[in-house]
């Protein structure tokens, strides 16, 4: 198979043993909203988050899925990896990957197709968050990103994180903290292998799907990760995305 090779290898990567964190401490879960976490192999060699939305349909970020390359699902339900097949993509139509690439807000939000359900996994709900957003509202990641940066081999678990939102939050971008360093210091964060990673905010009905991974930076705004996680809410795009679900036959 002609991308065997780099699938192979970006899952080798992430069959180490677990590290302790998103970055920063995060706790490893398998329950509850991590449920519904995914892992995406590239032919590039790259891995991203997703999160299942429907038996056959994952969220992600737009940049994890660019054209040009393919990409699977690792399926982890027996024990050993296998890859899963995803019959097609959807890009947000206004993504921007020099927006994307600034860190400036732009429509960081895909939808991937599987050829069959997703094996021993739970979609979560997808909501958008509440509005206005508030400086120190609390949101929950989870992603299976590394634990330490550079080391591919320390991602591939699932962990969680508690975050807060910082600065001007609003429908376009949010940008979340570890409330304790509050982005000057090493902390929780999102991290390579993060992208894509649901943001769920807790609702009446239990947390929900509000946004999604699209970068992160170092303390104080430098390169790297456990300073601040960069994340595009769902408000501008959900109606999107229920449109492509639908049209896919996948009931949200």
């Amino acid at each position: 198979m002609k991308y065997a090779l780099p699938f192979l290898a970006a899952i080798a990567l992430l069959s180490a043993a677990p590290a302790r964190a998103i970055v920063g401490g995060g706790a490893p879960q398998a329950d509850g909203v991590a449920r519904s976490i995914v892992t995406i192999v590239g032919s590039r060699g790259n891995f991203c988050t997703g999160s299942l939305i429907a038996p056959k349909i994952v969220l992600t970020a737009a940049h994890c899925v660019q054209p040009g390359a393919e990409y699977r699902i690792v399926d982890n339900s027996s024990g050993q990896p296998v890859l899963q097949t995803i019959r097609r993509v959807a890009i947000h139509p206004a993504f921007r990957m020099d927006a994307f690439s600034a860190h400036r807000a732009t429509a960081d939000v895909a939808l991937l197709q599987l050829e069959q359900p997703a094996k021993g996994k739970s979609p979560s709900v997808l909501g958008m968050p509440n509005i206005p957003i508030a400086v120190g509202g609390r949101f929950t990641i989870a992603g299976i990103g590394v634990a330490v940066r550079g080391d591919g081999k320390s991602g591939g678990t699932i962990r969680v994180a508690s975050l807060v939102a910082t600065g001007r939050p609003g429908t376009l971008q949010i940008r979340l903290v570890d409330p304790v360093g509050q982005g000057t210091r090493d902390g929780l964060g999102a991290c390579t292998g993060d992208s894509g990673a649901p943001v769920f905010e807790d609702k009446q009905g239990g947390p929900a799907i509000v946004g999604v991974v699209s970068w992160s930076t170092g303390p104080n705004g430098s390169a790297g990760c456990g300073g601040m996680t960069g994340v595009t809410p769902l408000t501008l795009y959900r109606d999107w995305l229920l449109q492509i679900a639908r049209q896919w036959g996948g009931a949200l």
